[in-house]
């Protein structure tokens, strides 16, 4: 702080000696000047002066032709030592008589005088002045005189001096008296702030010592101190009540966690005992559903001719069912085989896979009349007999629901965005509809009717769950009668990486 202090009294002696010093310099400087110009005109006022009496004493002396009695007045310049020389020139410009100090150099009088005026050569005067009577001119007096400038300048100078160093001490003694009114309350809330700095204690306040423009700096201080300390104490609240809030949301994330994972491991318990248990009740189910096939198969052959045409149609329709059920069985066990079957990454061609496939489907059904359309579609990276089965359900759904189209068309393709890759799968068959598009993944949803379209309603269950087991979505556009739209994605990272 006595730091501080020395800092501010020095600060505002500099500014007051600097105000004063320069307020008095120009004051000198204004009076140095009309000082000069004043000494000028009075010594110029006193050489006319004297060659006016010189010129009124020599007047008879140039009307008689005597230079001699001329010269006698000039010899009265004596008493002027700043006289350097001097002369009366007749009226037709010669030099009548002339004059030149003791100790002074050789003058060189000018041959010629000038008319009345006067002029200036350095620290030398030169002045003429007609001598007159009546309306004659009788003549000119010349006188040449030192004009002591520099002396005059030093002595004033000196002068000045002296006043400006006496009064710059007075303005100190001054200065320093009211200082004590100025700095003293600045040093105050100087301290405290410093205080503030170091303590980090905001309950401190500056002592108020006057009424003036510092005294309301001191009230506006203490007045953001207390703002500032009030605003600490809701902070230090806020901090205080977010760590409890964040020991509580810590401890019920333990606890949620805690949950999850009891639930997760009782979810997949239970999931791989629900896999297991349609693992087995759909292989210990094909037995019985084909023996049932195959009597109603023999009952039909072997006993023709003792049924009627009723008993047969029921016979068939028996076949027909349990036909049904064996696809049924079948497609719960591969569903359940998908749970448990461990993926086997590699990289995939999807476009050559999905036009494979179609060849396929298209060998096995030789009528078939499509319009296959293949584009162009990103690599992935996946499960090939996985995806072969994605491609082979969604393909053989399209053949399938289009087929009663007149001009059946299919179209494939795949685009990339920032994240991931995008297949779609799209005919023009009899579509869905969009209010039951949430049903359409679902084991045995089916959203047409089996004597329309036969089916098992386990196709898209599996597409699902073999694309969300390699981190993609599924989804579906459509309108009745208006085709529909089956999309799957896979993500980028998966598709350069392991699944």
């Amino acid at each position: 702080m006595t730091r501080l202090g020395s800092s501010i009294h020095k600060k505002m002696l500099v500014l007051v000696l600097s105000t004063a010093a320069f307020a008095l310099s120009i004051t000198g400087a204004a009076m140095l000047y009309y000082d000069l110009q004043s000494f000028r005109n009075y010594w110029l006022t006193d050489l006319s002066a004297q060659a006016d009496i010189i010129g009124l004493a020599a007047a008879p002396a140039i009307e008689f032709g005597d230079p001699q009695t001329a010269a006698t007045y000039l010899e009265s310049l004596k008493g002027k030592p700043s006289i350097m020389a001097a002369a009366i020139y007749s009226p037709g410009g010669a030099r009548f008589a002339s004059y030149v100090a003791a100790g002074e150099k050789p003058v060189a009088f000018p041959a010629l005088p000038a008319v009345d005026g006067n002029s200036q050569s350095g620290t030398e005067l030169d002045l003429f002045k007609r001598i007159v009577a009546g309306d004659e001119i009788l003549g000119t007096v010349y006188i040449k005189a030192r004009f002591d400038i520099f002396g005059r300048l030093l002595n004033y100078l000196s002068i000045v001096g002296g006043v400006m160093a006496l009064s710059l001490l007075a303005a100190v003694l001054i200065s320093r008296r009211m200082q004590r009114n100025v700095t003293a309350p600045i040093l105050e809330i100087a301290r405290v702030a410093r205080k503030v700095m170091d303590e980090r204690d905001f309950g401190s306040r500056a002592l108020k010592m006057t009424d003036d423009e510092i005294g309301v700096l001191v009230d506006a201080f203490n007045g953001m101190l207390a703002e500032i300390e009030g605003v600490i104490g809701e902070r230090s609240r806020a901090e205080a009540a977010l760590q409890d809030s964040e020991s509580r949301l810590l401890e019920l994330n333990a606890e949620l966690e805690q949950r999850v994972e009891s639930r997760t491991a009782q979810l997949a318990s239970a999931n791989k005992d629900l896999e297991g248990f349609s693992y087995s009740v759909s292989h210990d189910l094909r037995a019985p559903i084909r023996a049932i096939g195959g009597f109603a198969a023999l009952l039909a052959e072997d006993h023709k001719a003792e049924i009627g045409d009723e008993a047969g149609r029921k016979i068939a329709i028996i076949r027909s069912e349990a036909a049904r059920m064996g696809r049924l069985i079948d497609d719960l066990l591969a569903f359940s085989r998908l749970g448990r079957k461990a993926l086997d990454p590699a990289e995939l061609d999807m476009a050559e896979m999905a036009g494979k496939v179609y060849e396929r489907l298209n060998r096995a059904d030789p009528a078939n009349k499509v319009e296959f359309r293949l584009g162009s579609m990103p690599q992935a990276h996946g499960d090939r007999s996985l995806f072969e089965q994605v491609w082979m359900n969604l393909l053989s759904n399209a053949i399938k629901f289009s087929a009663k189209r007149e001009q059946p068309v299919i179209e494939v393709g795949g685009i990339s965005d920032e994240n991931e890759h995008v297949y779609f799968v799209r005919d023009n068959g009899a579509g869905f509809d969009p209010r039951y598009q949430a049903k359409l993944f679902g084991v045995f949803q089916r959203l047409h009717r089996e004597d329309d379209f036969p089916g098992t309603g386990v196709g898209l269950a599996l597409v699902h769950r073999i694309v969300t087991r390699h981190g993609g979505r599924v989804w579906a556009d459509g309108k009745p009668d208006h085709g529909a739209t089956f999309h799957f994605s896979l993500p980028k990272e998966a598709s350069h990486g392991g699944v």
